[in-house]
C-alpha cells in the first residue's frame, strides 16, 4: 500500500482539499485523485464521497483514519529513530568491555567523548572473556575493549595499551615490606586466582612456569573484587592488573611491582570486519584509538 497515498487521504479527510494538496506535493490534481482511488481499491471501500465541491469521509473512511493516523505517526517516529541513530552525534554505540576495565579506562574514554559529543548515548555491557569475540560476531556489541584478544579472521584487534601486573599481597606478608618481587620468590606460596577459563589466569599460569614453578591454587574465583577479598582476609597472594589495584585500595592488602619479563596484559579494542559500524560507532572508535596514540599506557600510581 502505497504510503504517499495513505498521506494525501489523511489530509483531504482532515480537510485539505485535492487541489491544495497536488500544489503542495508538486503533483497534477489528477494525479492524486488516481492515487485516492487505488487506495480505494485496495481497501475494498470508497473511503470519500464528494458532498458539494468537498470530500468528506465515509463511515469506512472514518473508521480507517484512525487506523492510518496511528500507523504513519509510529512510522514517522520510526523514520526520525533511524535518522538519529544513523547521526554521528545522536546515536547508540553498544560497547562491550571486560570488568576490570570498567573502573577505570571506560569511564576515563566515555567522559572523554561526552565532552564533545554530549548527545550519543552508550549501551555498555560487561562479559566474561569467554564469550568476547561471540558478541561481536553476533552483532550484539559494536566495540569490544577487552584484554582477551581470541583471533578470529572476522574480527579486528587494535592494542591500545599494556597495563603492568601487580602482586597483592596481604599488609602481613614478608613480600609486603618491599616495593616489588620477582615471581621466583613465590614459589611456595598460595594463590589465589580467576578460573582456568580467564585471561588474567592464563598470565599468570604463564608468568610463574616462565619463573620455575607451577602456581599452587589455594582459591578459584570469578573476578578480581573477590580474589582480592581472599587476599585482604590473608587466604593467598593474587597477581592482578595495576589499575584495578589503584581503585581497589585496601588498608589490608599491599601491592608490589613484578619485576619479571612479560608482567604486563595488552589492553585491545576489536569490531567485527562484516558489519559496517553505524557512524555514531565509528567516532567512538577513531576516539579510542586516537586516545591510545595521545596517552600511550596510562601509568599505575604505585
Amino acid at each position: 500500500m502505497d504510503t504517499d497515498a495513505l498521506r494525501w487521504f489523511q489530509q483531504v479527510a482532515d480537510g485539505t482539499t485535492v487541489t491544495e494538496v497536488s500544489e503542495t506535493e508538486g503533483l497534477t490534481q489528477p494525479g492524486v485523485s488516481r492515487a485516492l482511488a487505488r487506495l480505494e481499491r485496495d481497501v475494498g471501500a470508497p473511503l470519500l464521497q464528494r458532498t458539494g465541491r468537498t470530500l468528506r469521509m465515509t463511515r469506512a473512511g472514518a473508521v480507517f483514519k484512525r487506523h492510518v493516523d496511528a500507523m504513519l505517526h509510529e512510522l514517522d517516529d520510526g523514520l526520525a529513530a533511524i535518522s538519529e541513530e544513523l547521526s554521528p552525534d545522536t546515536g547508540t554505540v553498544v560497547v562491550a568491555f571486560q570488568g576490570s576495565l570498567g573502573s577505570w579506562l571506560i569511564p576515563a574514554l566515555l567522559a572523554s567523548f561526552r565532552a564533545t559529543h554530549p548527545d550519543v548515548r552508550f549501551d555498555l555491557r560487561q562479559i566474561r572473556d569467554e564469550v568476547a569475540a561471540p558478541l561481536l560476531l553476533a552483532g550484539d556489541a559494536d566495540l569490544l575493549i577487552t584484554a582477551t584478544t581470541a583471533q578470529h579472521e572476522d574480527v579486528t584487534w587494535r592494542p591500545l595499551m599494556p597495563e603492568p601486573l601487580r602482586l597483592a599481597t596481604h599488609r602481613t606478608h614478608p613480600f609486603a615490606e618491599g616495593a616489588s618481587v620477582a615471581l621466583s620468590q613465590a614459589a611456595a606460596e598460595q594463590f589465589v586466582t580467576l578460573r582456568p577459563a580467564y585471561r588474567l589466569r592464563k598470565i599468570t599460569d604463564a608468568l610463574c612456569r616462565a619463573a620455575g614453578f607451577e602456581p599452587t591454587v589455594a582459591f578459584e574465583g570469578e573476578d578480581i573484587a573477590t580474589m582480592l577479598g581472599l587476599v585482604a582476609a590473608g587466604l593467598g597472594i593474587a597477581i592482578v592488573p595495576s589499575h584495578h589495584a589503584d581503585v581497589a585500595e585496601r588498608p589490608s592488602i599491599r601491592y608490589l611491582a613484578l619485576t619479571d619479563a612479560g608482567a604486563h596484559r595488552i589492553i585491545s579494542v576489536g569490531w567485527s570486519t562484516k558489519r559496517r559500524l553505524a557512524p555514531s560507532s565509528e567516532l567512538f572508535r577513531a576516539h579510542v584509538l586516537a586516545d591510545a596514540r595521545n596517552h600511550g599506557a596510562r601509568p599505575a600510581s604505585r
